[in-house]
């Protein structure tokens, strides 16, 4: 006797329904996918770990060369212990398969949350990720370019001290910094994106600009982990002109089901 396996559930609309069973392993399908791909992008990472790390450490070069009253070397880190160097190159790759993999894992992010959407709000799929992994790249690239402006307020307000940086400590604070703007950068997504849904609307984000200028800057306080002014400003101005350019995407996007929902004479 052949014995086959469970055809796959199917959802096409909200109004149809997976178990509790359906769904867990629908979100089990869709962590391996993306676990595979993490994992493929870190050993890349791992393979040129030299070229990337050169990289990632030339905003803290560049402030040894520009400031030698620091007493940092401007070409190479701080090894303190055996093991720095490994970890430090584990850690490098596994952020790097993350940012590499990125894609994958918006697009089964949005797979499985895709049953409960209509049709008409499943078609901003391909933009959806397209802008995530866009605005994602964007904040990190502005978190790497004020770096060296943060370092160089933290070393100089450190006090009477030799800046000799160990490569785990720096790639932790960079990375964070990277990943924290990254997700800044993706506020105005998750706005319109509630908009779509009609869990928010335009004309309530217009509404709440004062409270909106608060919780961004208090956000981008709480988010960025050096704590300088400098970055706490490259993220706070952004995110709040996002938040104006998500009301405006708002009304352009729901104008249709605004015109639906308003009466009709007769």
């Amino acid at each position: 006797m052949k014995l086959r396996r469970a055809a796959r559930p199917h959802v096409k609309t909200p109004d149809d329904r997976m178990t509790l069973v359906e769904h867990l392993a629908e979100l089990r399908g869709r962590l391996i996918k993306s676990l595979l791909a993490i994992t493929l992008g870190a050993l890349v990472m791992f393979v040129f770990y030299d070229q990337i790390l050169n990289f990632l450490a030339q905003p803290y070069f560049d402030v040894c060369k520009q400031h030698p009253d620091f007493g940092c070397s401007g070409d190479k880190f701080l090894i303190t212990g055996p093991l720095d160097g490994f970890s430090t190159r584990v850690k490098v790759s596994g952020y790097g398969g993350l940012v590499v993999a990125l894609p994958v894992v918006l697009w089964q992010l949005w797979r499985f949350i895709t049953p409960g959407l209509h049709k008409n709000e499943k078609k901003y799929a391909v933009p959806f990720i397209l802008c995530s992994v866009g605005l994602f790249l964007f904040g990190a690239f502005i978190a790497y370019f004020i770096m060296p402006y943060a370092i160089e307020f933290l070393i100089g307000y450190s006090g009477p001290v030799t800046a000799a940086f160990t490569p785990n400590k720096y790639v932790s604070l960079l990375s964070i910094m990277m990943l924290a703007f990254g997700v800044g950068f993706l506020f105005p997504v998750l706005l319109v994106f509630l908009q779509l849904v009609g869990v928010l609307t335009p004309k309530q984000l217009s509404h709440w600009r004062r409270q909106a200028i608060v919780i961004v800057v208090v956000v981008a306080a709480v988010i960025t982990p050096s704590g300088d002014p400098y970055s706490l400003i490259a993220l706070a101005v952004p995110m709040y002109i996002f938040y104006e350019c998500s009301i405006v995407l708002g009304w352009f996007l729901t104008r249709n089901k605004r015109r639906d929902l308003e009466p009709h004479p007769g």
